[in-house]
């Protein structure tokens, strides 16, 4: 009887008859099938595992009532910087999981113009944007480069102000999420008050995602944020936020932290020499937004999320950035205006400062 080695799926057989090499052949082409067989098994196993994920989120989604929140067009404006990429890749992965479109601008002052200074030398590096045609080109392969050629993508090249042409293409395509990045070609001193982000998270009708530059990477997959801050004032624009933090939330079998923050209260507590009324009346307010915050939050269901309710004595700004980082949050949830309706992008705002300076993605919510 003839003796055979180990089968490897490399094929490495050393055989020691005719009838050993025929038995081996059997096995390599056995072995070379069960290996592709596994492979593609592998690839459908992944696809499955999203589908039946997607199909969950529907399943929740569909379980509870109130407003459901879908995205079924994005709309991701870029200037080939590197934290404009990083967004594409966001914006990548929630249209993968929406299964949205989703429309990739490129905003110029003029075609053909400089989009910046270009060292001498740099040979990879194009010094003019060139014509419309050669922009679409570029976005094309910085959709590649996102993974997002399998999904339904549109190049756009437009001439115009920046900032109100994002705005306008975004209402006129009734996009439902804008995705951008935080600092563009100039570097971080493109983020002051009047900057192209600020100016559309500020006139956007609908949500932003801004991403900064030290957000985590993503790829084309599907996105789940499992730590999500929702500070809200009770105000419209931060119920709205609330009704997004949870859904996502459910998503992605996360937890939302919902944040109530004391802003004009002393944070340490009066001394026992102070009189008996002010550190009662304290109390009271520290009481009565806990209760107000439970009441908020009492009809949610918690079986597809965890919720945690915090009152805060800080700046809010300050509370919201110091617990983001303390608990390596995914995202952030606000909305762009306050209480008293005012826009909370003016200078010294609690939204500006937290677009300006989070390390996560901030998803920014209108009423």
């Amino acid at each position: 009887m003839a003796v055979t080695s180990r089968v490897f799926n490399r094929g490495y057989v050393n055989c020691l008859s005719v009838y050993g090499i025929s038995r081996a052949l059997f096995l390599f082409s056995w072995g070379s099938n069960c290996n592709r067989s596994f492979v593609k098994g592998q690839h459908h196993a992944r696809t499955d595992s999203q589908a039946r994920h997607r199909a969950t989120a529907r399943q929740r989604r569909e379980g509870r009532s109130g407003t459901v929140i879908a995205f079924r067009h994005i709309l991701c404006p870029i200037d080939f910087s590197d934290t404009a990429a990083r967004a594409l890749t966001y914006a990548t992965a929630f249209a993968a999981w929406y299964e949205a479109q989703l429309t990739v601008l490129q905003v110029a002052t003029r075609f053909d113009e400089p989009l910046e200074p270009v060292p001498i030398g740099d040979a990879d590096r194009a010094p003019y944007p060139g014509s419309r045609d050669d922009i679409i080109a570029r976005l094309r392969r910085s959709i590649e480069q996102a993974g997002a050629t399998a999904l339904n993508v549109r190049p756009l090249a437009q001439e115009g102000r920046a900032s109100e042409l994002i705005v306008n293409c975004g209402a006129a395509m009734k996009a439902d999420l804008l995705v951008m990045g935080t600092h563009g070609l100039g570097g971080f001193h493109r983020l002051l008050l009047g900057s192209v982000t600020e100016k559309v998270v500020r006139t956007a009708t609908c949500p932003v995602l801004t991403v900064p530059p030290s957000a985590p990477a993503t790829t084309a997959r599907p996105i789940l944020f499992k730590k999500i801050l929702c500070p809200i004032d009770h105000s419209p624009s931060s119920l709205k936020a609330l009704e997004y933090a949870l859904e996502l939330g459910r998503q992605a079998d996360g937890c939302v932290t919902v944040l109530s923050a004391l802003e004009y209260m002393d944070a340490e507590e009066p001394c026992e020499h102070v009189d008996v009324d002010i550190r009662r009346n304290r109390q009271h307010f520290i009481d009565h937004a806990r209760e107000r915050l439970h009441a908020q939050l009492a009809g949610e269901p918690r079986t597809w999320c965890k919720i945690e309710e915090i009152v805060a004595i800080n700046r809010a700004y300050k509370e919201i950035l110091q617990r983001a980082a303390a608990s390596d949050t995914d995202l952030i949830v606000m909305g762009a205006q306050g209480s008293g309706g005012i826009e909370l992008m003016l200078y010294g705002s609690n939204t500006h400062h937290v677009v300006r300076a989070a390390t996560c993605p901030v998803l920014t919510v209108r009423a």
